[in-house]
C-alpha cells in the first residue's frame, strides 16, 4: 500500500547575519510562498531591531507568519511555536502556497522538522528554590551532567531557561524525544558563511543597529516596566544593552562584549545545524534557486 503523499515544507536556515530573512523572501515572491518565522526572539511585540525583525519594506508583500504573537513579559515556549507553527503551515498549504520556515532558532525548527514530541513536565517549586541558590555556571554544568546535547544548544547565560532544562531533564532522563519521521517532504537550505566574512558581518549589523536606535528600543522597554531580569533572559541585544543602561559597563565595552556574545551564539547556531545531515549548504543566495526547483518539480 502507498504511504500518503507528504505536503512540501521549505526551510532556510543558517547563523545569524548570514541572510536567510531576504533569501526566504525572495524564494518565497519567486515560488509564491509565505514565511514562516523561526526565531524565538521575533514571536515577541516591541523586540524589532535588537531581534532584526523584518520590516514591512523587507516583507515585499510576502505574508509572515509568528512575528508579535507574544507580550514580552510573557513567556512564550516551543510547545507554544510548534502549535502556532504547525497551525500556520496548515493554513498555508491549504491556500496552495510553499510554507517557508526560516530563521537560527535551531530548536523551534527541529521542533517541526522532526516533529518533536514536547514533554509535559510541570514546574517544580522545591528544586526551582535549590537551584536559586546556584550560580548560572553551576546550573550549566549540572545540565551539562544530566543532558549533554542540550547545554549545546542553550543560552548558557539565561538561568529561566537552565533551569527548565534541568527541570525537563530530572524528569524524563532526556530531552526531547524524536520522532524519526518528518511529517513533511522537505527540502531544507543552510546558508553557509565562512567565519572571517561572517564576523564582518556581524560587526556592520551591529553598528547598523545602534545606528537604527537599538539601544532606544531597549530603554523603552525598561521604560514601559519590562524588568532588567526579563531583559537578560531574552539574550544577547537585550541582556547587554540593558546592562549598560543599569551603569554596568560603558557603551564602548558593551558593543565589544555584545558583539564577541553573539559571535559565540553564531558559532553554537553551526554546531547545532551540523549535526543534521538533511541541510544542503549554500554559499551564496543564487543556488538556492535551482534547489527548490528541483523540490518542486518546476
Amino acid at each position: 500500500m502507498d504511504s500518503p503523499t507528504k505536503e512540501k515544507l521549505l526551510v532556510i536556515l543558517g547563523p545569524t547575519a548570514s541572510g536567510k530573512s531576504a533569501l526566504a523572501v525572495d524564494l518565497a515572491v519567486e515560488f509564491t510562498g509565505e514565511v514562516i518565522s523561526a526565531d524565538s526572539r521575533q514571536v515577541y511585540r516591541g523586540l524589532d531591531i535588537g531581534s532584526g525583525k523584518v520590516t514591512e519594506d523587507e516583507m515585499s508583500g510576502v505574508m509572515h507568519h509568528l512575528l508579535d504573537v507574544a507580550d514580552v513579559t510573557e513567556t512564550f515556549t516551543v510547545s507554544d511555536y510548534k502549535n502556532l507553527a504547525t497551525a500556520s503551515i496548515r493554513d498555508i498549504i491549504k491556500r496552495k502556497k510553499l510554507p517557508i520556515l526560516a530563521g537560527g532558532t535551531g530548536f523551534y525548527i527541529q521542533t517541526i522538522v522532526d516533529d518533536l514530541k514536547l514533554p509535559e513536565v510541570p514546574p517544580d517549586l522545591s528544586l526551582r528554590q535549590e537551584l536559586e541558590t546556584y550560580s548560572t555556571a553551576d546550573l550549566t554544568e549540572l545540565l551539562r551532567t544530566l543532558d549533554p546535547d542540550r547545554v549545546d544548544n542553550i543560552d548558557v547565560h539565561n538561568r529561566p531557561r537552565l533551569v527548565r532544562a534541568i527541570e525537563i531533564a530530572k524528569t524524563l532522563g532526556k530531552v526531547p524525544v524524536l520522532e524519526t519521521n518528518c511529517p513533511y517532504e522537505l527540502l531544507q537550505i543552510g546558508i553557509y558563511v565562512h567565519q572571517v566574512e561572517l564576523f564582518k558581518k556581524i560587526h556592520n549589523r551591529l553598528l547598523a543597529r545602534v545606528k537604527q536606535g537599538m539601544i532606544e528600543e531597549v530603554k523603552n522597554l525598561k521604560d514601559s516596566g519590562v524588568p532588567s531580569d526579563r531583559l537578560e533572559a531574552l539574550g544577547l541585544e537585550y541582556r547587554y544593552i540593558s546592562q549598560y543602561l543599569d551603569g554596568k559597563f560603558s557603551k564602548d565595552i558593551m558593543l565589544t562584549e555584545l558583539e564577541q556574545a553573539i559571535r559565540q551564539y553564531a558559532r553554537r547556531q553551526m554546531t547545532w545545524f551540523k549535526r543534521d545531515n538533511r541541510i544542503k549548504w549554500i554559499t551564496e543566495p543564487e543556488q538556492a534557486y535551482p534547489l527548490v526547483r528541483k523540490f518542486l518539480n518546476f
